[in-house]
């Protein structure tokens, strides 16, 4: 009976990692005899799928994120080419590491890492989270003012990922609640919330996406991104589910519900989880100031990303230097306990970085399989004008959550979906509104996308329980959404 009950107990510590070895095994296999199989020089068609269902499946099953999507770019390049994969794994590595994206991505992400630690670092996180703790009085007003400080927070998703979780964990704890659930607030006020708001990186972004692609004039993507918002649904379906969350009168789902009831029992932070050390200042520094310590570098933040035409990289430089300059003018830190906070920074944000980066590999991958033009070609015989809308918001959304490019699959999907659009005569904005509601659903309920990875990071729990947690939310409010553009299509179609 003990040998029985030995044998099941180490069962129990290491069937993820069996289970992903053996995924990996089968499908190595199944993957090198389609490559050998597969007439050079014709489309993949359905094969094009196989990478990223890997990437689910093992994500799920081994609960590990990197390792699933490095396993599903390997597999995907044993499929374009078994008999090398070296090479093209270097070439698309060297060519991720050298896109202008991943570079602006890595310097934000790091730089806002550092900003949190100095912050942290300087008793200024503490500030806030005291003073915070005086003035929410409940659980509830702990979620409702998370809520509130996302949607304060619309200029960029990573922004509003990383700076609002480092700033109510405290309070979260304080009222037992888990940081699964903070991490779903905080996503769900990032991309959903960003893609409503004009002056943001995605409307920039999109704004000039819009005009190349034919969808209007040059000089009016603006106008036509501002006049789809109203379409744009599953950001008000996100912004309306979270709202009902926070407020208690959406009850706990799922994985949710066990995270909620294992902080009720005393632990917020998951098991196995651990907060990097934040030591805090030592000086007498009065509340006031400390807060003040907080909200200046926030602000200075936000108004120099604006100043500089929606540039984050430029406003987190710029909040940087300054809050390094107001700490030394009150001699809270030494110059050189400034630059080790902010290098410590940048070294906790190494693994959702490393993340985002194994996501673009991913991407390329698919890319060369040709996974998005294989789906839009699927679908494109079966469309009519009025299910358009709904019929783009379902592929693109499965597309973004496949690839976890929320930005990079829209260079290559709107060329043929906006010209479909014209062609069937369906309003612009109706098309732009299906479109971006793809965008920020795929991006908020991917596994692996950089805001899902980012929000984990920052609330302080494992991705993966952050994307099982969420997942139920996520797909009642791409529900809502393909009901709603199913009712536009008809109405205004």
């Amino acid at each position: 009976m003990k040998d029985n009950a030995l044998a099941m107990n180490n069962t129990e510590k290491w069937p993820p990692l069996v289970r992903g070895l053996i995924v990996s095994m089968i499908a190595a296999l199944c993957f090198a005899w389609l490559g050998f199989t597969h007439e050079a020089g014709t489309s993949y068609g359905a094969l094009s799928l196989l990478p990223a269902a890997l990437v689910i499946t093992m994500a799920v099953v081994t609960r590990k994120t990197i390792e699933s999507l490095l396993a599903g770019s390997l597999l995907g390049l044993l499929l374009i080419d078994p008999g090398n994969i070296v090479t093209p794994l270097a070439d698309i590595s060297l060519a991720v590491m050298m896109n202008e994206t991943i570079a602006w991505l890595i310097l934000v992400c790091g730089m806002m890492g550092g900003l949190i630690n100095l912050l942290a670092r300087g008793g200024s996180v503490l500030s806030f989270g005291n003073v915070m703790t005086r003035i929410i009085t409940s659980p509830r007003g702990a979620m409702m003012g998370t809520v509130g400080l996302g949607l304060v927070v619309f200029i960029d998703d990573y922004l509003n990922s990383l700076a609002v979780s480092s700033s109510m964990k405290k309070i979260t704890d304080t009222y037992l609640i888990s940081r699964e659930k903070l991490a779903y607030i905080v996503d769900s006020t990032a991309a959903p919330i960003c893609i409503l708001v004009p002056v943001s990186t995605w409307a920039v972004y999109f704004a000039s996406l819009l005009e190349d692609a034919g969808a209007t004039t040059s000089g009016k993507g603006m106008s036509l991104y501002i006049s789809s918002i109203p379409y744009m649904l599953y950001g008000w379906a996100a912004l309306l589910v979270v709202a009902l969350v926070a407020s208690r009168k959406l009850p706990d789902l799922g994985a949710m519900k066990k995270a909620e009831q294992r902080a009720q029992a005393g632990q917020p932070i998951p098991t196995g989880w651990e907060d990097p050390a934040e030591p805090t200042s030592t000086s007498n520094t009065p509340a006031w100031l400390g807060l003040m310590n907080f909200l200046l570098p926030m602000l200075v933040l936000v108004f120099a990303s604006v100043y500089y035409e929606i540039d984050l990289l430029k406003g987190v430089l710029v909040a940087l230097c300054f809050t390094m300059l107001l700490y030394s003018v009150q001699q809270l830190l030494s110059f050189k306990d400034q630059v080790e906070a902010t290098l410590d920074g940048f070294k906790v944000m190494l693994y959702p970085i490393a993340t985002v980066c194994a996501g673009f590999i991913l991407k390329e991958v698919n890319d060369q399989l040709g996974m998005t033009g294989y789906i839009i070609d699927t679908v494109t015989p079966i469309l009519t004008p009025a299910l358009l809308p709904a019929v783009v918001f379902l592929v693109m959304a499965a597309v973004v959550f496949s690839t976890a490019s929320s930005w990079g699959v829209f260079v290559i999907s709107l060329p043929i979906v906006i010209p479909l659009a014209q062609a069937m005569d369906v309003p612009m904005p109706l098309a732009v509104g299906a479109l971006m509601s793809a965008s920020a659903f795929g991006s908020h309920a991917c596994f692996f996308s950089d805001s899902t990875v980012l929000s984990a990071q920052g609330a302080g729990c494992d991705t993966m329980d952050h994307a099982m947690t969420q997942l139920p939310y996520t797909l009642i409010g791409g529900a809502i959404t393909t009901i709603g553009l199913l009712v536009a299509g008809f109405l205004f179609v």
